[in-house]
This record gives C-alpha cells, sequence and structure tokens, in this order.
C-alpha cells in the first residue's frame, strides 16, 4: 500500500510540476510519475542535507517540495538534452 500511495503521489506532483513549467513537456503519464518520484526523492535528499540534526535519516520531502523537485528534474533533464 506504501508504495502505491507514493506511485499515485508521484503522478500528482509530476503532472502539476509538468503543468506550472513552461515549455514543451509531452511526457506520458508513466514519465510524469517518474519524475515526480525522482523530484520527491531529490527534495527529500536535499532536506535531510539541511537539517543539524545528528544521525538524520532520508524523509520523504512535503508536497510542495515534492513539486518544486520534479521542475528541477524537468529543467535538468532539458537541460542535458533527455528526452523525457
Amino acid at each position: 500500500m506504501k508504495y502505491l500511495s507514493m506511485a499515485a503521489m508521484g503522478l500528482i506532483a509530476g503532472a502539476l510540476a509538468k503543468l506550472f513549467y513552461i515549455g514543451d513537456n509531452g511526457n506520458s503519464w508513466l514519465m510524469t510519475m517518474v519524475v515526480g518520484l525522482v523530484g520527491s526523492f531529490g527534495a527529500g535528499f536535499v532536506s535531510s542535507m539541511m537539517d543539524k540534526e545528528p544521525g538524520t535519516q532520508l524523509k520523504p520531502a512535503g508536497f510542495l517540495m515534492s513539486v518544486v523537485g520534479a521542475m528541477v528534474t524537468i529543467f535538468l533533464a532539458k537541460m542535458f538534452g533527455l528526452q523525457l
């Protein structure tokens, strides 16, 4: 159930990032989900690095950070010429 909810949240975050990102984003729903999941993981990683508490484990990012992370993922993919 946990992975199903992660996939659903990734799809929603990826779809919102695709909606807010300016430019051509003709991704399939599967690639939108992948971009959302990668963005969420990246945002959670950055958030964990900023946490000053010793021994902090990787935490899930908030929804807004997941959308921003997905937008950054789209930007980086386009910058490196990857076809999403």
